[in-house]
């Protein structure tokens, strides 16, 4: 199946794919053995101007053996030359990913998953085109090819793992059922300002919309508002509690509806409320919150059925690790 039709639902797609990461990061290094080094981030033997450090082997994964200096790479192909202010946790779990993503890419490389030209063409298309910053773009133009195919593999080797993977309404009532707090909408209201720089000019255009009606509120406000919603009227949107700066939000929601506030200060400068209108709480209807219940239920299956893979990949397959010689202490993960 050509990778340009693949299409898992676009709102769970980051779990597998986003930042070139897996989601998961569990504890690696099987069979570890050995004294750990005391350097604590990637390369500081390097930058003391020390000798070059030997490229001692890191990982083992059947017949096939990695180096520090290629996890010196990963590091770099996901977090770019920024590293000095990696800890030793950090760099830790980043080789575990390391070592997982090395027996994804044997299993599918076992199960003769390969890569079309065409799929190959596409991808580096689609990783050129991503709105990446241009330190991002740069890190991504000094990877190398191979290491770049490497990830794809392993991307289509997990869709193949997740592509069958449902969620059924059953499962999503029962998800409304037992959650539905997670579905009550809180008190919004709707509200507009005027936003003038002084408080003499607020104070006299208060006393001239203080009764207005909506329309003329509007008016007013498209004419000396300061703010940036002048053009629509002074209407700054729907918000909940929380959302707003305190001070004006306690002003705001003391409010009734239709009523315009006096003038209140604050640090962008003297402002004019006027409550649009308030909808109480109310909860939100199981039909209206099933496309959300659907995606996070698929989000979930698909990071299990992955996590999972990757433990029976651990317990199979014939590999070991010496995170001991790395060039910081790695700390092992005990979540």
């Amino acid at each position: 199946m050509k990778m340009k039709n693949i299409k898992l639902q676009s709102a769970v797609i980051y779990v597998l794919f986003a930042g070139f990461c897996l989601p998961f990061w569990t504890g690696c290094g099987s069979k570890d053995s050995g004294p750990k080094r005391s350097l604590s981030t990637l390369g500081l033997a390097k930058k003391l101007g020390l000798a070059k450090k030997e490229d001692k082997v890191v990982l083992r994964v059947e017949d096939t053996t990695y180096l520090s200096s290629d996890f010196e790479k990963y590091v770099r192909s996901i977090v770019g030359e920024n590293q000095s202010d990696l800890t030793a946790t950090s760099l830790s779990r980043l080789y575990d990913k390391f070592a997982e993503e090395k027996l994804l890419l044997r299993a599918a490389r076992d199960r003769n998953i390969t890569l079309s030209e065409e799929e190959k063409k596409n991808y580096l298309l689609r990783l050129n085109e991503a709105a990446w910053s241009e330190d991002k773009k740069k890190d991504f133009g000094a990877l190398e090819t191979e290491g770049i195919f490497e990830k794809l593999l392993i991307e289509k080797f997990n869709y193949e793992l997740v592509k069958d993977i449902k969620v059924d309404e059953a499962e999503v009532g029962e998800y409304y059922e037992l959650h539905k707090k997670e579905f009550l909408e809180s008190e919004r209201v709707k509200v507009s300002q005027i936003l003038l720089e002084t408080e003499e000019k607020a104070v006299e255009v208060y006393n001239k919309v203080k009764n207005a009606s909506e329309e003329e509120f509007r008016k007013m406000a498209g004419e000396v508002s300061a703010g940036p919603e002048a053009s629509k009227g002074g209407e700054m949107g729907v918000f909940k509690l929380g959302e707003l700066p305190f001070d004006l939000e306690k002003v705001i929601f003391s409010l009734a509806e239709g009523e315009i506030s006096k003038v209140v200060e604050s640090t962008y400068g003297f402002h004019i409320f006027r409550l649009d209108k308030r909808a109480e709480p109310e909860l939100i209807s199981a039909a209206d919150a099933a496309p959300s219940i659907r995606v996070k239920i698929l989000d979930q299956k698909i990071k299990d059925a992955l996590s999972r893979q990757v433990e029976e990949l651990k317990k199979t397959m014939d590999w070991q690790s010496f995170p001991h010689v790395l060039s910081f202490v790695y700390e092992r993960n005990l979540i």
